[in-house]
């Protein structure tokens, strides 16, 4: 890990420089947190204005301690289309049919709280036997992996501006001094986007139509409105529908929280406690959900930013999230964001994303991970497969039934299951987060 001296205290950077990372993590999840509402038509300001309250919500949930934003989870995208699709089928508009799936990832949520107290009940270490570094090692690694893709994408509408952002934030976090080495993302992104507008890229004409002020949130759009079209069956179908995908994020939560607590070097599952993050991470589900924005969930991006900043401090995580809250009150902004060419966000979460996997890399270095063992082999490897190839190979999830499992909840779910049932040589021990040996 890196020694204390490497690692920035926030409030001894003083609050203009704290604003500015806080400016550089709102950037760094911007594209992403967006992307989920661009992708399933959900309202991209009231997605903002619930990223900005969850990532409030949490923090204050966990004691003020984890320095984690909350963003537009993935994981919901079938579930969204699958319900929006059966709701059109039967005559209803496109926002009322995802009014109901937002039903759906609200009750969802409520499966956060159910772990939470098992948790609670059981303790944590009976639960962590579960997930040893030989498994959320590749999970994190994988997280990253799978993400890559998008970044790649995105740098393939222009190759100029994504490698003039990977340069000036490799050249700033290598060569720059005092503010500029600790604010490379938002750097990256500002020259980036700057060039872009002078090259000619960006067409600012929407820039005109969008409003200085509005309110964000609309009845139509939230769970309200299904109560009042009161269709109690397609309720039932949709909260069967979308229920059981909350496992599969619950455990991407739980490989979100080993790559936070690597990256910081504090063991957050302990303290304040995996039952407190996800308890977090459930009412920020649930709330978002009901006032018609995406699930949330725990963002690698910002991981990203925290691994090449090493400013660790909470306080401006929740200064992007108050932004973020301030924003959703401006459409102009969100235009303007929005406007920001693919490539420019392509270049810079390539280098974030790969971070995130390092992280990974990293666990399974740290806690000294035998993979001369073939069984730690075939659980690492079966991690790394079936995430990496059912995202590229299967059109990023698999069908069960009404259900869509993503690749890295697969590869959660079997990682986990064979780590369980496969023997351990007798005498071989497991580390914790720590280091200190358990059986």
């Amino acid at each position: 890990m890196e020694s204390q001296k490497a690692i920035y205290d926030a409030r001894q950077l003083g609050t203009p420089r704290m604003m500015i990372l806080g400016v550089q993590h709102l950037f760094a999840m911007f594209g992403a947190t967006v992307l989920v509402p661009l992708l399933t038509g959900l309202d991209v300001s009231v997605t903002l204005l619930f990223a900005g309250i969850g990532t409030l919500v949490f923090h204050f949930i966990t004691k003020w301690n984890v320095p984690a934003f909350l963003g537009s989870s993935f994981a919901f995208l079938g579930g969204y289309a699958s319900v929006k699709e059966l709701g059109v089928s039967q005559g209803l508009s496109e926002t009322l049919a995802l009014d109901y799936a937002c039903l759906g990832v609200a009750c969802a949520g409520l499966l956060y709280f159910v772990m939470a107290a098992l948790i609670k009940s059981f303790g944590v270490k009976k639960i962590l036997q579960y997930f040893p570094p030989v498994v959320t090692g590749p999970i994190v690694i994988a997280i990253g992996l799978v993400l890559s893709g998008s970044a790649i994408a995105n740098c393939q509408t222009n190759w100029l501006l994504a490698i003039i952002s990977i340069v000036t934030v490799i050249a700033s976090s290598i060569w720059g001094k005092g503010i500029i080495k600790i604010i490379p993302v938002l750097l990256g992104v500002i020259v980036s986007y700057v060039i872009a507008a002078c090259l000619g890229e960006v067409d600012f004409s929407p820039l005109s139509q969008a409003a200085w002020l509005g309110f964000p949130i609309h009845k139509e759009q939230t769970i309200l409105a299904v109560f009042e079209d009161g269709n109690s069956t397609l309720m039932v179908s949709t909260i069967l529908a979308i229920m059981p995908i909350a496992f599969a994020t619950i455990m991407e939560h739980i490989g979100d929280m080993f790559a936070i607590s690597s990256t910081v070097g504090k063991d957050f599952l302990t303290e304040p406690g995996l039952h407190r993050t996800l308890t977090g991470d459930g009412v920020a589900t649930a709330v978002a959900s009901i006032f018609g924005a995406p699930a949330n969930t725990t963002y690698g991006e910002n991981t990203g930013v925290l691994n090449l900043t090493k400013v660790f401090d909470p306080k401006v995580i929740r200064i992007a999230a108050c932004l973020a809250i301030i924003l959703a009150f401006c459409p102009k902004f969100a235009c303007l964001v929005q406007l920001m060419p693919a490539a420019t966000i392509g270049g810079v979460s390539l280098i974030l994303y790969g971070m995130i996997s390092a992280v990974g890399v990293r666990n399974l270095v740290e806690e000294k991970v035998d993979l001369k063992s073939s069984r730690n082999v075939f659980v690492a490897a079966l991690i790394l497969v079936l995430a990496i190839g059912v995202k590229y190979g299967a059109n990023d999830d698999i069908a069960i039934g009404p259900i869509h499992l993503s690749g890295l909840a697969i590869a959660a779910i079997v990682g986990i299951f064979l780590n369980a049932i496969m023997p351990v040589k007798l005498g071989m021990k497991v580390k914790s987060f720590k280091g200190k040996e358990k059986s």
